[in-house]
């Protein structure tokens, strides 16, 4: 198998580029399509299309379009319940949105993104809306940043023009950081007082979920 220079199998990384672009916007794709938004050869789409089929990762429907596999199912609920938050974390973030008036998220780094893994919408009718799932380029938004390690951080106009968030890390039970803890919302409300109070709110909210702890951990 062709590896490239840091050691990553190149086969395997053209496998799960090109189960990325099965998204809730676009669940099926025909392959002509594919090959285009892939970049790669028809030949080599095809040997990825045959080789995730055997592993029930991808399907081919009767009408010849291609979409995810039956064997995401199981993926998808390992991947739910390994990183079900405990209660109490959850009731942290459903107190500090209350208390904050904002929409709150945990976010953990993986590789060279950060990824939402549990949010809890803030009260306003105007708020900020993100899902769990969701990936942002690391050092993106408050939260990126402290996942970049530069602890409590502050940002306005990312991820969007428009939001801002505040942001606390989150620490294991050896200090080493786990996540971040983030508020964000419209920047108009973002005015430097309520900042100065959020970062109370969400670095005292921090510590509580470092307290508690979460995680995918092994049984």
């Amino acid at each position: 198998m062709k590896t490239d220079d840091d050691g990553a199998v190149r086969s395997v990384l053209r496998a799960f580029d090109l189960l990325a672009l099965f998204t809730e916007h676009r669940r099926t794709w025909a392959v002509k399509d594919l090959v285009a938004a892939s970049g790669l050869a028809k030949t080599t789409v095809l040997r990825l299309i045959a080789t995730c089929e055997q592993r029930g990762l991808l399907w081919t429907r009767p009408d010849g379009r291609i979409t995810v596999g039956p064997g995401m199912l199981r993926w998808a609920q390992l991947a739910n319940t390994a990183w079900q938050l405990p209660e109490a974390v959850r009731q942290v973030l459903r107190e500090l949105a209350r208390a904050c008036g904002e929409t709150v998220s945990l976010y953990v780094r993986s590789t060279t993104v950060l990824v939402c893994v549990a949010q809890q919408e803030g009260p306003q009718n105007i708020r900020h809306v993100g899902r769990v799932g969701d990936e942002l380029p690391l050092r993106c938004g408050a939260a990126g940043r402290v996942l970049a390690g530069e602890g409590v951080a502050v940002s306005h106009g990312e991820p969007e023009p428009g939001a801002s968030s505040v942001a606390a890390p989150v620490l294991d039970a050896d200090g080493r950081l786990l996540a971040a803890l983030a508020i964000t919302g419209p920047t108009t409300r973002f005015t430097a007082e309520a900042v100065t109070g959020f970062r109370v709110a969400v670095t005292e909210a921090s510590h509580r979920v470092s307290r508690i702890g979460f995680g995918a951990r092994p049984e």
